[in-house]
């Protein structure tokens, strides 16, 4: 089975070609956490998806109505060999990837910054990540950020549980499941390091 990149032009139907920014950049792999698809708005990561089945599924998710260029210049070809290594097992914790926080309020970067700084292998809760924000009496409002986070993995919001230690809900296709399969995978590398 070939698991080299896949590099596709993607143009969507009713997608704005006439933009005055640069074009979005795509790819699309698979790996053992399912098809990716992976979006850069310049040099920074904009959007990720992860455990899609099928290719076509992993761009279906990102597309939305946009046009997207896809070839071997893309801003950052080795985040996709790092991308593969944590679906293995490795441990990374990806917080040298530039992230696109330009859609989020100063609220939402003060969360995304406070959620990237959650070390591997170990988790915080949402009242945590809201005290760590600036904005104490926020919890719920930071779940809301997480369950809207278009980076997940690199944006580490499965890393995120309730305070009482349940795992709260998780948006990727798989959902909870999936939220356990990621902290037990960075709880066993983080058990031999």
């Amino acid at each position: 089975m070939d698991l080299s990149p896949s590099y596709t032009t993607l143009l969507i139907a009713g997608a704005d070609v006439t933009q005055k920014t640069d074009p979005l950049c795509a790819t699309t792999f698979k790996s053992a956490l399912g098809w990716f698809a992976v979006v850069w708005n310049g040099r920074a990561v904009a959007e990720l998806t992860f455990g899609h089945a099928m290719r076509d599924a992993a761009v279906a998710a990102v597309a939305k109505g946009r046009a997207m260029v896809a070839n071997q210049d893309c801003p950052d070809p080795g985040l996709v060999d790092r991308l593969r290594e944590y679906a293995n097992g490795g441990e990374d914790d990806f917080t040298d990837v530039e992230v696109d926080t330009s859609h989020l309020t100063h609220f939402g970067r003060r969360v995304v910054k406070a959620c990237r700084a959650i070390p591997y292998g170990e988790t915080s809760s949402y009242g945590a990540l809201s005290k760590q924000a600036g904005s104490p009496k926020a919890a719920r409002a930071v779940g809301q950020c997480m369950a809207s986070n278009r980076v997940p993995l690199i944006i580490p919001c499965h890393r995120v549980v309730a305070a009482d230690g349940r795992l709260g809900g998780f948006s990727a296709p798989g959902g909870i499941l999936v939220k356990r399969r990621l902290l037990d995978l960075e709880r066993k590398v983080s058990d031999f390091a």
